[in-house]
């Protein structure tokens, strides 16, 4: 099925017309000229089934007898084909929230996920002939849709891997909206944006995970602060040599070294030993 625009015509014009036949009917009826009276009437109580008034943002797909004729999306009040069944579909924008789903990531850890999609119907023929009652439609399939983009990317990452869900948020939401687009399309639903809303680890392995995470920031913190300290033990040897102002063979250098890598190293404040010389 494809929309397609049905045939109207203004609907004041119409109710003009209607009115017009009832008053002839009415007015044969009292002379009583039943040939020309009763015309009047069938007229009027079959142009009068025609009339209907389309909101603002809704469209109205025609059906006589079980065929499409067509949709009306212009708003106002229209005189189409009598006898027909007129459907109403909303094209607003409007929102769906999933629920909370339990997936697996592609590394097989449990992970809690949900998100928000906003869509809107830009092709009512679709959405009533080709699915059935495509609001339920669109809340299966985006579900589906999350569960499949969940379980093809780690949640996080402690190695050099380009894509997860909780670092990546963009990439994944512009994934999730593509692969929501080829599911709804069938129901003529055009997706807008597709966000992650809730995203962490199960119950069951978060407090593993998060102790994972915080020894990962620990090793990162060490290895910034020895970065840092050989660099300035380094600059402190230069710099004295540079000066002349102290003569220092290799284990002094070395010694030096030493107590400038413990004092910046070290997770609590260093306690000096100050030497004033020799006894002998």
């Amino acid at each position: 099925m494809k929309e397609r625009k049905a045939g109207y015509v203004n609907g004041f014009v119409g109710i003009l017309v209607v009115l017009l036949c009832a008053a002839a009917g009415a007015f044969f009826f009292v002379q009583q000229q039943f040939i020309i009276s009763i015309p009047c009437i069938l007229a009027f109580v079959i142009l009068v089934s025609g009339i209907t008034i389309v909101q603002p943002n809704q469209a109205k797909a025609v059906i006589f007898f079980g065929q499409y004729l067509g949709t009306i999306r212009d708003s106002g009040m229209f005189l189409t084909t009598p006898f027909t069944i007129r459907k109403t579909v909303s094209l607003r924008v409007r929102n769906f929230n999933s629920k909370k789903l339990k997936v697996n990531d592609v590394e097989g850890n449990p992970i809690e996920i949900a998100a928000v999609i906003v869509f809107k119907v830009i092709d009512s023929a679709k959405a009533i002939f080709d699915v059935d009652h495509y609001e339920e439609f669109v809340e299966i399939q985006s579900e589906t849709a999350v569960r499949h983009v969940a379980t093809k990317y780690p949640y996080d990452t402690f190695e050099d891997v380009e894509l997860t869900l909780r670092g990546n948020a963009d990439e994944v939401a512009n994934e999730l909206t593509r692969e929501l687009q080829d599911r709804l399309q069938v129901a003529g639903v055009e997706v807008i944006e597709a966000r992650l809303t809730h995203l962490a680890y199960s119950t069951e392995i978060a407090s593993a995970m998060l102790q994972r995470q915080q020894a990962s920031a620990i090793l990162s913190a060490r290895k910034k602060i020895v970065e840092g300290a050989v660099t300035m033990a380094q600059m402190a040897v230069e710099q004295l040599e540079q000066d002349g102002t102290l003569e220092l063979d290799d284990e002094r250098k070395v010694n030096m070294v030493n107590n400038i890598m413990v004092s910046i190293i070290s997770d609590r404040g260093t306690q000096p030993v100050i030497n004033t010389g020799s006894l002998y």
